[in-house]
C-alpha cells in the first residue's frame, strides 16, 4: 500500500496542523519583513530567505551567529513588524472550511510563530482559532524538534503516534517524523516540486474528514 493510500485508510484521534504554508499563505509578508532585516544586517537575502520558513525567528537569528546581535531583541522586532504587515495573507484553498468541519477537541495548530502573530495572521486569513494552539512561546526548542507536537497531543489527550500531522516545510516535516506520526505534506505554497515519501495535498477542497463510530477521524479524498 502506498503512503498516500495508507493515510486515507487510517483513522486518527486528532489532526495537528502547522500554520504558515499549511493552513495559510504568509510567504510574501514574511519575506518582505525578513528582506528588510537581512539587508540591514548585510546578509545575502537570496540565500537566506529559503531558510526562514517553519522556524522560530529567534532560532533563525541565533543560527546566523552575527556578532553583536541581540537575538531576542531582533526576534521581537521581526514579530512586531510581521504583526503590522498582513497584506496578502490568505488561507490555503479550502483550509478554513476544512478546519471548521473537524470536532473542536480533535485538532490543534502547532506553529513556530509567536502567539500574537499567529492570531493576527489567522484572523487575516479567516482561519478559525482552535481550542489548542502551540506557539513559539510554549516550547524551549522549536522545529525540527517535535516538542510542539508532543505538547499539542498531550493537551488533546491523545498519543502523537495517533495523530496525522499536516506540514509544508522541511523542518516541520522532520518534527512530525520525530513525533512518530503520519505526515501529510501541503504543497499549495511550494514554488518547486517537493520530493517526499509522505502523502501530499494541494488543496483542502480535495478532501473531507469523517468521524467513525469510535470517534476517530478519517481523511477521505474526492
Amino acid at each position: 500500500m502506498s503512503v498516500q493510500a495508507s493515510v486515507f485508510n487510517t483513522s486518527y484521534r486528532a489532526f495537528l496542523f502547522d500554520m504558515d504554508g499549511t493552513v495559510l499563505n504568509s510567504i510574501a509578508a514574511a519575506e518582505r519583513i525578513w528582506t528588510t532585516w537581512g539587508l540591514r544586517h548585510g546578509i545575502d537575502v537570496d540565500t537566506f530567505l529559503p531558510t526562514i520558513h517553519g522556524v522560530r525567528a529567534i532560532d533563525t537569528i541565533t543560527r546566523l551567529a552575527l556578532p553583536g546581535v541581540d537575538a531576542e531583541a531582533e526576534a521581537a522586532w521581526i514579530t512586531e513588524a510581521e504583526i503590522e504587515d498582513v497584506e496578502g495573507i490568505v488561507e490555503v484553498a479550502g483550509a478554513a472550511n476544512f478546519l471548521k468541519s473537524l470536532p473542536a477537541n480533535q485538532w490543534a495548530i502547532v506553529t513556530s510563530a509567536p502567539r500574537a502573530l499567529a492570531l493576527r495572521r489567522m484572523a487575516a486569513a479567516g482561519i478559525p482559532e482552535p481550542g489548542v494552539m502551540i506557539t513559539a512561546e510554549d516550547v524551549s526548542t522549536g522545529k525540527p524538534d517535535p516538542a510542539g507536537y508532543y505538547l499539542a497531543a498531550r493537551r488533546l489527550g491523545v498519543e502523537p503516534t495517533d495523530c496525522l500531522i499536516f506540514e509544508d516545510a522541511a523542518v516541520g516535516i522532520r518534527a512530525g517524523e520525530a513525533a512518530g506520526a503520519h505526515v501529510m505534506v501541503i504543497t499549495a505554497t511550494h514554488v518547486h516540486p517537493l520530493q517526499t515519501p509522505h502523502a501530499t495535498l494541494a488543496s483542502y477542497n480535495l478532501v473531507e474528514a469523517r468521524a467513525d463510530t469510535d470517534g476517530r477521524i478519517c481523511l477521505h479524498s474526492f
